[in-house]
């Protein structure tokens, strides 16, 4: 049985004017084409195809909206750093992401990144952008089970020194969606975030 029961597809949006009205919580997930943004979503929501996924980069040129439950929605944001992508749909997705960041629903990320490769230039502008709406980050360092412990550590270690010099609310862990390596975790802040933020309007 899913952790969310009632998760579903919503929307999918070629322009701020296809997305859903601007009330609830959203929480957005981010990360460079291939990072493991669909892989994290289905297991954080404990679907096997709710999102997805794709071998080939810069597939997911839209924003996806799935509803949790009513007010409660994840957002799907298209991948960036596909060099091959050509510059006017590069725009596009640009003015989506910015046209989200507008919203008063958008609540925290969570951004995905390859624990093989690190944090990278498109992950830093993410952050200083988010950092810009006042809005946390959490980090999940993907595919980690492909790293040894070490190196996996390591890696923990400077992503959480590289965030400390950044500007804004950020943390980082490790993750793997097929080893469930910090699976409970990332469940964990998802709730908290939407949970609070819910309590937060209600008060």
């Amino acid at each position: 049985m899913s952790i969310y029961p009632h998760v579903q597809f919503l929307i999918s949006a070629a322009a701020p004017s296809q997305f859903p009205p601007d009330g609830g919580i959203e929480i957005a997930i981010a990360g460079r084409s291939n990072a493991g943004k669909s892989t994290a979503i289905n297991a954080m929501m404990a679907r096997k195809a709710l999102a997805r996924t794709s071998k080939t980069p810069g597939r997911t040129r839209l924003i996806n909206f799935f509803e949790i439950d009513p007010g409660r929605r994840l957002v799907d944001l298209p991948g960036y750093g596909y060099a091959e992508g050509p510059p006017p749909d590069r725009d596009a997705w640009a003015r989506l992401i910015d046209a989200l960041g507008q919203r008063s629903a958008l609540c925290g990320l969570f951004l995905i990144v390859d624990a093989r490769r690190g944090l990278m230039e498109g992950d830093e502008k993410l952050l200083h952008w988010a950092a810009e709406l006042d809005k946390p980050v959490h980090v999940l360092l993907s595919k980690a089970d492909q790293l040894k412990r070490a190196a996996a550590q390591a890696m923990l270690r400077d992503t959480g020194s590289r965030l400390q010099r950044m500007p804004g609310q950020s943390s980082a862990q490790l993750f793997s969606a097929h080893e469930n390596m910090g699976l409970d975790d990332a469940r964990r802040l998802l709730d908290e975030w939407l949970l609070n933020k819910r309590d937060d309007a209600e008060a």
